[in-house]
């Protein structure tokens, strides 16, 4: 299983912004955003999509991958 909790929440600490402001801005609930932050759950894949746009970048570096 590929866990990109530790990934997301490098990315919000490095912007300055809670969970429940980056929550907000994506349009899901904070405890949703929490669980991805965990790895208890994965994101679909159009909050995948919208979480990279969010902090301009592509999916494959919130997945770890190296191109």
């Amino acid at each position: 299983m590929i866990k990109i909790g530790k990934t997301l929440k490098e990315l919000r600490k490095s912007e300055k912004l809670t969970q429940a402001q980056v929550a907000e801005r994506l349009n899901i609930g904070r405890v949703n955003y929490t669980r991805y932050e965990t790895d208890a759950v994965r994101p679909d894949y159009e909050t995948l999509v919208c979480i990279a746009d969010f902090y301009d970048i592509t999916v494959d570096e919130i997945l770890g991958r190296k191109l």
